[in-house]
């Protein structure tokens, strides 16, 4: 069942209306649903990005929250609008990849092709179906309107997961970075789960090569150091500094974890 919560995640950026309105649309048709904020700084038009952070945040939420991702430069082509139910939650958004992580992991996951006919909407505008396909669905399933099999009929085949995805042989992983957050700290696509069985890891990145240590404390200031992050990923940071600035790396600049001595 829906649990009433909508989060949005978008390339929006907060200087313009977008947001508010699809807002605004999704309490048109369910007043009581509780929207999150959950990104608006995406990279505009950078869908790994999107896809990357709604892989790692939506299982923060409560079973049956609604997820509506628009990354979308592809707005108004022949790309179908998706509705998704995985792991434990729904997803709405553009088939371009931005789903294809969430849906990849779960192999029960089922996916639909949203017939637009269904759920009485004007015909949307070719350059804002964020406002005028998704909102409008979320707010129909978050408040149970419709259910979630009558949305469209279902599709065997989506477009797949776009995060690069890290490759490891042995001890040795080759990774990329993902993204760069607001502090500065170079974030992976290295996942703590793949670190099994790797005795004291060493991260390589530009130059340079560091321990995982625990905290950014447990590094001298201003040096560099590698940790697992509160997400689960292998992050290169620097202690009170701006670890992409001083590195001069930003997304997709290679990343080695190997063992150490």
């Amino acid at each position: 069942m829906p649990s009433g919560i909508v989060t949005l995640l978008t390339d929006f950026g907060s200087s313009d209306p977008f947001v508010g309105v699809m807002k605004g649309v999704i309490l048109g048709r369910y007043p009581q649903a509780k929207i999150v904020d959950l990104c608006h700084g995406i990279v505009a038009q950078d869908i790994a990005h999107g896809a990357f952070w709604l892989e790692r945040s939506f299982g923060w939420f409560p079973a049956g929250t609604v997820h509506v991702a628009v990354v979308d430069p592809g707005v108004g082509s022949s790309r179908a609008p998706l509705a998704a139910r995985a792991g434990g939650h729904f997803f709405i958004g553009p088939d371009n990849g931005i789903l294809g992580g969430v849906i990849a992991a779960d192999p029960r996951a089922e996916v639909r092709d949203i017939e637009i006919a269904r759920f009485r909407i004007p015909p949307p505008s070719a350059t804002f179906q964020g406002r005028d396909v998704f909102a409008p669905v979320a707010a129909e399933i978050a408040a149970w309107k419709m259910a979630f099999r009558d949305v469209g009929p279902t599709l065997a085949k989506v477009k797949g997961p776009i995060v690069p995805r890290p490759v490891r042989n042995g001890d040795r992983i080759e990774a990329a970075v993902v993204c760069v957050d607001r502090f500065g700290n170079i974030i992976t696509n290295v996942d703590i789960a793949l670190l099994q069985g790797i005795s004291s890891p060493i991260v390589s990145i530009a130059g340079i090569e560091r321990p995982l240590v625990r905290t950014y404390t447990d590094a001298a200031e201003g040096d560099y150091l590698a940790l697992v992050n509160s997400f689960g990923t292998i992050e290169i940071a620097q202690r009170d500094g701006d670890a992409a600035r001083g590195l001069g790396v930003g997304r997709f600049a290679p990343v080695v974890v190997r063992a150490g001595p």
